[in-house]
């Protein structure tokens, strides 16, 4: 009996006014411009003070089930994604009661009240498990109802670290269901990687306020830049082969083939060396030519082509440089060399960077919304597609998403038939066209979670935190604890 077709057939986004721009910020931090420009991006957007990660998430949901007209009593599951939680006790029913509230001042039925409401956290890759766990909730037991999966995150790095320019917020949700309007997923041709890499960034939160004690309210991460890009490379290509292996695929051919690419995307040279190495991953694999493509670039590089094939396919202990004395090391020092003269050929514009091309400007300006940020992408790239009438339905896309840790998933979808009238609807583009730019002293006080009397933004159709409990009496207690309004 063949089964009906699950996906995606609607998505939404919210992100927040504040816009940091990025060579603006150059300036403040006294850094190459050209450099940020091509390897981060264009700015960045943070949350406000009456904003949060949960406030951004209901954001997104609303405007879901709003502009795709979904009949909130049918949503039978919704799953927050996120590494930004600030209550490890509740997560998506927060979002569902702000939903519920909205939806009867607008006279509407609110959501199911025997709706599901998981969160998944894993760095990044959060919202990706989020959207698996709902593809599988409807072709079992949820068959006949709807499925909403919302990713929102706030990425803060430390003032003067390497990450700063990579932060980034919003939240991005969607809609599943079975005989989806948008793209198909199925799961059995999709590949899973993990392994354990301890420093390759985490949040620690039980002991980063010094006392051994939680503080919850802690969400910079400790992070290895240089060993967190190897480990992305590294998880993504275990998806990949995993991937490959389950479908019997030929991975140079099916990177020629697949029509489009998109990636776990914390900035923009990111994505662009990840599936670069994966495009040299596939020629290494391909006895039929494709060695010796990869021997030419080798020869090039002036790099020994035996000793990147032993580079490649060797055992990566990738663990191994998790320590103090290798942490800076590169994992893939050869095929790195290999790498940078990929990028002089034509090949690398045709293979990477065309493939990866839909939603990029969108993206360049979004920066880095960690769960959010693949799904966002896609949003992005569909949108882009559908206003300048490039032709997707039938065709075949692939999403990896990554969570450092470290995750990866390879999941191919196919855009369906009629999938332009639904991507207009979309709308990631007015979702930012709220923005205010901010300058040094407004960022800063940002940042250090105080308002700036000049920050001018009235809130409008989008939920706030009206105000934070603070009570701790004998029979009451709510310190801590968000109060949200819905500002009509």
């Amino acid at each position: 009996m063949s089964k009906t077709p699950t996906g995606i057939s609607g998505i939404a986004a919210y992100v927040p006014p504040y816009r940091v721009d990025l060579q603006d910020w150059s300036a403040w931090r006294d850094q190459d411009w050209s450099k940020i420009r091509d390897v981060v991006g264009l700015g960045f957007r943070l949350p406000g003070p009456k904003q949060s990660v949960y406030t951004m998430a209901a954001n997104a949901v609303l405007r879901l089930i709003e502009k795709f007209e979904i009949d909130p009593a049918k949503v039978r599951y919704l799953a927050l994604g996120t590494e930004s939680s600030t209550d490890n006790s509740a997560g998506a029913v927060i979002v569902k009661g702000m939903i519920d509230e909205a939806l009867l001042e607008k006279g509407m039925q609110p959501l199911s009240r025997n709706c599901e409401v998981p969160e998944f956290k894993h760095a990044c890759l959060g919202g990706i498990y989020g959207i698996k766990n709902a593809i599988r909730f409807l072709n079992t037991d949820g068959h006949d109802s709807k499925a909403i999966v919302v990713c929102s995150d706030i990425a803060l790095y430390g003032l003067g670290s390497s990450g700063e320019p990579t932060q980034g917020a919003g939240a991005v949700a969607m809609l599943l269901e079975t005989d989806p309007k948008l793209a198909t997923m199925d799961l059995s041709e999709s590949g899973s990687a993990s392994d354990y890499r301890g420093l390759d960034f985490r949040k620690p939160i039980q002991y980063r306020n010094g006392s051994g004690q939680t503080c919850a309210s802690s969400n910079i991460p400790v992070f290895n830049g240089r060993y967190s890009a190897s480990c992305y490379i590294d998880e993504m290509a275990h998806a990949l082969d995993d991937m490959f292996a389950r479908r019997g695929l030929n991975a140079e051919a099916y990177q020629g083939q697949v029509e489009a690419i998109f990636m776990h995307r914390p900035f923009r040279r990111m994505p662009e060396n990840g599936w670069g190495m994966a495009y040299l991953f596939g020629l290494a694999a391909n006895t039929n030519g494709g060695q010796e493509e990869l021997r030419s670039l080798c020869d090039e590089a002036c790099v020994d082509f035996g000793e990147v094939l032993q580079e490649i396919n060797g055992p990566r202990q990738v663990s191994g440089y998790a320590v103090r004395e290798k942490i800076r090391d590169e994992i893939f020092p050869l095929l790195n060399k290999v790498l940078r003269q990929f990028r002089k050929h034509s090949g690398y514009k045709e293979f990477v960077l065309q493939k990866m091309s839909l939603g990029t400007g969108i993206m360049e300006e979004l920066g880095n919304l960690y769960s959010g940020a693949l799904p966002a992408w896609f949003a992005a790239g569909l949108e882009e597609a559908a206003r300048n009438s490039i032709d997707l339905a039938n065709k075949e896309v692939l999403l990896i998403g990554y969570g450092s840790g470290d995750a990866a998933e390879a999941i191919p979808v196919r855009i369906v038939d009629g999938w332009r009238d639904v991507a207009l609807r979309i709308g990631i583009e007015d979702a930012m066209a709220n923005a205010v730019d901010l300058n040094e002293k407004q960022y800063i006080s940002l940042r250090q979670g105080s308002a700036e009397d000049s920050l001018t933004f009235e809130p409008k159709d989008e939920f706030v935190v009206d105000r934070i409990g603070s009570l701790d009496e004998e029979g009451f207690q709510d310190t801590g604890i968000e109060y949200y309004r819905y500002i009509n």
